[in-house]
């Protein structure tokens, strides 16, 4: 498996793994699946260089699983802050995806300017939070019942990570 940026013609896989989640799981509060097309917009927000990217785990021309790092919030104080994501194929989650595409994030960044990265966690996701821990990140807050899907609320653990 190689870790690489993303090319548009990943777009359609990224799409179906991401509306695994957006269909099966609280992990993301997006509560309509997307078509490739409504995905490139978003595709189009990320480059190879600088602190906004987006990488895939290509397991020999499988993609299964994406890692996202993207502003924390609009306003020009926070441009050296980043929140980021993890996404990876159900049938590949506990064997390392994670861990590779968080890694070769990670290392990617540590020459940009950011000082801190974000992660927010719906819960309950003991992968996810084992994960993000793994990499250093420590648990700052809940907002409780913050979303609601599936005819639930849902409560969102906020991590950091300090970079620089």
């Amino acid at each position: 498996m190689i870790v690489r940026p993303a090319t548009a013609d990943d777009v359609p896989r990224l799409t179906d793994i991401y509306n695994h989640y957006v269909l099966h799981t609280q992990a993301t509060f997006d509560i309509e699946p997307f078509t490739a097309e409504q995905r490139r917009e978003w595709f189009s927000h990320y480059s190879t260089g600088g602190r906004h990217r987006l990488l895939v785990a290509d397991d020999d021309g499988f993609l299964c699983g994406y890692a996202t790092s993207s502003p924390f919030r609009p306003r020009a104080a926070y441009a050296t802050s980043i929140e980021t994501s993890v996404y990876c194929d159900p049938d590949r989650l506990g064997v390392g995806v994670g861990t590779s595409l968080y890694g070769a994030l990670f290392d990617q960044l540590a020459s940009e300017d950011i000082h801190r990265a974000y992660a927010g966690i719906a819960l309950p996701n003991d992968q996810s939070i084992s994960l993000h821990e793994r990499f250093g990140f420590v648990k700052v807050g809940v907002y409780t019942e913050v979303g609601r899907k599936f005819g639930r609320f849902w409560d969102v653990a906020w991590f950091e990570k300090r970079l620089m």
